[in-house]
């Protein structure tokens, strides 16, 4: 792309959101409820960045590169603020519009933790510079002429041992997207943004049955996110998806590698698929390759959010369930509760992915523990001194597996954990071994 179509299209890309600050929020809402999501939940990153590992009561300092009307500025400043951390949060953008929105949901918080900035990711050196913990870049690579460039550019004010929470979009998911947008470049290539949101909610009203889009049912930013949703979908002026591969590609030309995707039992066919030999053969393959064959047999994925450190951090950044003294962290699930709700097996429906986890006794009696204060080793211990089970071999089994189900949902992370677990059994009196359903 030549530098004047960059000039055009980042002309185009400031007047859209000026006119359309996106994703629409009133900062009236604050009082009645924080948006949380992800990446970038403080349970979330430390889980997949920090190994679980990460003291938040410490300085963290945040960039959120393309910060918008202020989600993850406001949830991460918040979550900071309620740790009690000194932390920071930069946030930067290129609509001033946006920047209003997310002063005024801040202002409506009393929150005092977030710099405010105005710029480009590219000049984000000059403007913002590191080194910072923390960097959150949602929606914002997909739509710049050089997204590599722009990563780089994040990569260089990132702290060796940081990472990154990312979000791209993803082809299979948006089918008919990019069918509309070539219709809507056909009949009204240019013009101001409200004359051109006519012509879109026209075109809308045309679309027959058999149109890609109208069966999609995995994107509805134009039917629920007013105009700016329906201007962010399929007006806008520089719009690309990622596969996979290309994702992490992606990630590769700028000097960092994907630790995971989530949620994480989307990209894990093995899990779901009902086949023994396919999943076998499945198994062999190196992990993007199977990430991107779950993506492929799916078919529903419509962005993938990931996390990613510096490809020359030799650390492994995730935690894992092998340290006794860790503390499994409920995030948007009461374990409790479901385990009170217990009937034989826990379901959930992705986006029209439906799966069901068949749970046992252990499993509803570890469940009604965790609740993000008790380690591994104190919910062993109280369901050992109920009876529960009497070998610590078959609990950690047990946990592994309930653990990996909970975290591929993105249900459950770890916090904390310097202490591995014997690798022995360790019989109580009183148990019988793991409880029936």
């Amino acid at each position: 792309m030549t530098a004047g179509r960059n000039g055009d299209a980042d002309g185009a890309l400031k007047r859209q959101y000026e006119s359309y600050p996106y994703p629409p929020r009133d900062p009236a809402d604050e009082a009645k409820r924080l948006i949380t999501g992800s990446p970038s939940q403080l349970a979330e990153l430390n889980h997949y960045l920090f190994a679980g590992r990460r003291d938040f009561a410490r300085p963290f300092r945040v960039l959120v590169a393309g910060g918008g009307t202020g989600d993850a500025a406001i949830m991460l400043a918040q979550q900071l603020a309620d740790a009690g951390s000194g932390g920071e949060v930069v946030y930067l953008d290129l609509s001033r519009a946006s920047a209003a929105v997310a002063r005024a949901r801040a202002k409506a918080r009393g929150l005092g933790n977030i710099r405010f900035l105005h710029g480009s990711i590219r000049e984000v050196d000059s403007i913002a510079p590191g080194p910072f913990d923390y960097i959150d870049c949602c929606g914002v690579l997909h739509h710049m002429a050089e997204p590599a460039e722009g990563l780089r550019a994040l990569e260089g004010v990132l702290a060796d041992d940081g990472g990154m929470g990312l979000m791209v979009y993803a082809p299979l998911g948006r089918t008919g997207v990019y069918d509309v947008q070539a219709l809507l470049r056909m009949v009204q290539p240019d013009g101001e943004p409200a004359a051109r949101v006519a012509m879109a909610k026209k075109m809308l009203a045309v679309l027959p049955p058999t149109n890609r889009l109208r069966r999609n049912p995995f994107v509805a930013d134009h039917a629920t996110q007013g105009d700016a949703g329906l201007y962010d979908l399929l007006l806008h002026s520089r719009d690309r998806a990622y596969s996979v591969p290309e994702a992490a590609a992606l990630a590769e030309a700028a000097g960092m590698r994907i630790v995971a995707f989530i949620e994480p039992v989307r990209y894990d066919p093995e899990s779901w698929i009902g086949d023994a030999d396919i999943a076998a053969r499945v198994a062999g393959l190196p992990w993007i390759e199977r990430c991107a064959f779950a993506e492929l047999l799916s078919g529903n994925l419509k962005a993938h959010v990931f996390y990613a450190a510096k490809a020359a951090n030799p650390a492994d950044t995730v935690a894992r369930p092998d340290r006794g003294d860790a503390v499994p962290v409920p995030v948007g699930f009461d374990a409790a509760a479901a385990a009170r709700r217990g009937s034989g097996a826990l379901r959930v429906d992705l986006d029209g992915l439906k799966l069901s986890y068949p749970l046992f006794g252990i499993d509803w009696a570890m469940l009604t523990r965790m609740d993000g204060r008790r380690s591994i080793d104190a919910i062993y211990d109280g369901i050992a001194e109920s009876g529960g089970v009497s070998d610590r071999e078959a609990f950690d089994a047990a946990f592994a597996r309930l653990f990996g189900i909970l975290n591929g949902l993105n249900f459950v992370f770890l916090r904390g954990g310097k202490r591995p677990i014997p690798r022995r059994s360790t019989p109580r009196s009183g148990g019988s071994g793991a409880a029936s359903p």
